[in-house]
């Protein structure tokens, strides 16, 4: 943790976006600052941090203020959910961070593993938590839980990352229910193939996707923005991933996971 993260800028409204050094989490924080929320942007590179901080200030006149932190190191997440709690100016929670490996599980890292789920699961919930209390007391607030088509079915070879994301779906709409009444809003999102480092980093070959199949960060953005703005729980950004979700939802689960099961394999053969 920083110097300039221990003590955030005084603001009217402000949003903390996790995983924000790229990806969907450099998008939101860039069309937050659009829309004039003052930002806290958490990952582990400040130096990217620092860049998008600089961009965004300049840009749009908000306040920008770079948290710095490995939310699977448990210090430095009770740091970063100390400055959330007591953040009075908080509208705006985007637990963003995550990250997928790919493989047969008995062959991957146990280590990794647990980190993975360490920071899909645990640093989720921490920071939810950390968000909430005062977000309830003021009677407003939202909290977007950024989570994966993965989570609609299991996912052979890359198992881990598919049943974080299931808890991420099962934990945001419970809470959902929790909520009614308070002016808080929760949102669970689940983005389909997207154009950023994340399969790159997860090790996942997808040169054989046609085109068509993908979508921008940007474009994913959007649609989680428009459908909060219209109550809407479970954000499947895109047509052909909102048919996707619906036929996943109505075969046998037996058939669902023989086919994740070959698709899996696909994408760890391709990357070998």
């Amino acid at each position: 943790m920083t110097e300039r993260s221990r003590k955030l800028e005084k603001s009217a409204r402000r949003a903390w976006v996790t995983g924000a050094s790229a990806g969907i989490g450099a998008a939101f924080a860039r069309r937050l600052a659009q829309e004039h929320f003052d930002l806290a942007l958490v990952a582990r590179s400040r130096e990217r941090l620092d860049a998008l901080a600089s961009d965004m200030s300049q840009a749009h006149g908000v306040t920008c203020d770079v948290v710095a932190a490995d939310l699977t190191v448990p210090a430095q997440l009770q740091s970063v959910a100390e400055l959330i709690e007591g953040d009075t100016a908080l509208e705006l929670l985007v637990n963003n961070a995550g990250f997928g490996t790919v493989g047969p599980f008995a062959e991957l890292d146990p280590d990794h593993e647990e980190e993975e789920i360490r920071l899909n699961v645990v640093a989720l919930t921490r920071l939810t938590r950390a968000a909430l209390p005062g977000m309830i007391e003021r009677g407003r607030g939202a909290i977007i839980n950024v989570s994966s088509m993965a989570a609609f079915q299991p996912a052979p070879q890359n198992a881990t990352y598919a049943a974080t994301k299931a808890f991420v779906n099962s934990f945001t709409e419970a809470l959902h229910e929790e909520l009614r009444g308070t002016g808080v809003q929760v949102q669970v999102l689940c983005p389909g193939f997207t154009r950023t480092e994340f399969q790159d980093r997860a090790g996942i070959d997808v040169s054989s996707l046609p085109g068509f199949m993908w979508m921008t960060a940007e474009a994913v953005v959007e649609a989680s923005l428009a459908g909060l703005r219209s109550g809407d729980v479970v954000c499947v950004p895109g047509l052909g991933n909102r048919l996707f979700a619906t036929a996943i939802g109505a075969m046998p689960r037996a058939l669902v996971r023989r086919l994740a099961g070959a698709a899996g394999k696909q994408f760890v053969s391709g990357a070998g």
